[in-house]
């Protein structure tokens, strides 16, 4: 290689682009924070939507917009500290997607469960003290969710589930949409308050819009008994919703995981190039230099190989959770991370 084509090299092409990798959401917050977040979004949903039902029966759109409008507040003041989930179904959805951790999904639906259950306590303190307090299990039982059986008018058990299935599918899928990206995550409360609220409107005259374990669950503590023995269709239905939609989700996510950006590996390589050209013509690279030229190469390897693993589509070190997600259903350990090899070995 002439001197000439050393001060001039040629342009290389620019690396390939790689898509960032979907936020785990709640980065950053110890498991308490989390945990009262959750707590606090749960509550605000309960209260907040089915207080609108008992005391405030207008009908309309004054629940579903209830429930959009809480899911919005909630979402944009706790959401940045665990997500803001707020429903088991899109909690075990975003685990089913790897953007929540299964270590974190039990503690998860209890604290949604103690949030909804601590605003189904304040209502009905409320109830209480009104004159109709004694009128208390039909106001719980006219917001809690249910279906027709035997001679009872109305949808019958096998179009709830379906219904209930479909609805918590759909709002999932909304939710690993709106929140797969950093981008996306300021715009992400609105998206999931207005589809709770469509969501919500289309189920309210079908099974009372259950959608929510947690809510469902929360509705029949103080509700007549016929509630209780309905409650079941109202874990099954979101939770095959929810692996409905996780599992499509993550099959739908074909770029893994980026530890290094192919941007950064191309810079590399161009600068250990050049440096590596420039040692060989001007004869300086000789002794330590054209040592640290050769360690630098292999570096640049390594990390061209590194992130061929996200270039060819094949998971890098973070594949998402999926080995995790494997591992869970298959009853195994989590394998130990023995790490890399030095390349000096």
């Amino acid at each position: 290689m002439s001197t000439e084509q050393a001060e001039n090299p040629q342009p290389r092409p620019a690396p390939p682009a790689v898509r960032e990798l979907s936020p785990r959401l709640g980065e950053g917050y110890g498991m308490s924070a989390r945990i009262a977040a959750e707590i606090a979004g749960a509550f605000l949903l309960f209260f907040g939507a089915l207080g609108i039902g008992m005391f405030n029966p207008q009908g309309g759109f004054a629940v579903p917009f209830g429930f959009g409008l809480a899911v919005i507040a909630g979402m944009l003041a706790f959401g940045h500290i665990s997500g803001g989930q707020f429903n088991p179904a899109i909690t075990l959805g975003s685990a089913l997607a790897g953007r929540t951790s299964w270590k974190n999904v039990l503690p998860y639906i209890i604290a949604q469960l103690v949030g909804t259950s601590l605003a189904a306590v304040v209502l009905w303190v409320i109830m209480r003290s009104h004159p109709v307090g004694s009128q208390a299990a039909q106001v719980f039982s006219s917001v809690a969710n249910g279906y027709a059986s035997g001679e009872d008018l109305g949808f019958t058990m096998a179009g709830v589930f379906l219904a209930e299935t479909i609805g918590t599918a759909m709002l999932v899928a909304i939710y690993l949409g709106a929140t797969s990206s950093r981008d996306r995550l300021r715009s992400a409360p609105y998206a999931v308050g207005l589809a709770f609220a469509v969501l919500t409107a289309a189920l309210l005259p079908i099974s009372n819009a259950g959608m929510n374990p947690a809510r469902s669950t929360a509705a029949v503590y103080f509700a007549e008994p016929a509630a209780l023995g309905e409650l079941w269709l109202f874990w099954a239905a979101p939770v095959l919703g929810a692996v409905i939609a996780g599992l499509l989700y993550r099959s739908a996510e074909t770029v893994p995981a980026k530890t290094k950006t192919a941007g950064d590996a191309g810079r590399r390589a161009s600068a250990a190039a050049d440096t590596s050209t420039t040692a060989s013509v001007t004869g300086t690279g000789t002794g330590t230099t054209a040592g640290e030229g050769v360690a630098g190469g292999n570096a640049v390897v390594d990390t061209v190989e590194d992130d061929k693993s996200i270039t060819d589509g094949k998971p890098g070190r973070d594949d998402r959770g999926a080995a995790e997600a494997r591992d869970f259903f298959d009853q195994k350990p989590a394998p130990k991370d023995t790490g890399r090899k030095d390349s000096a070995e």
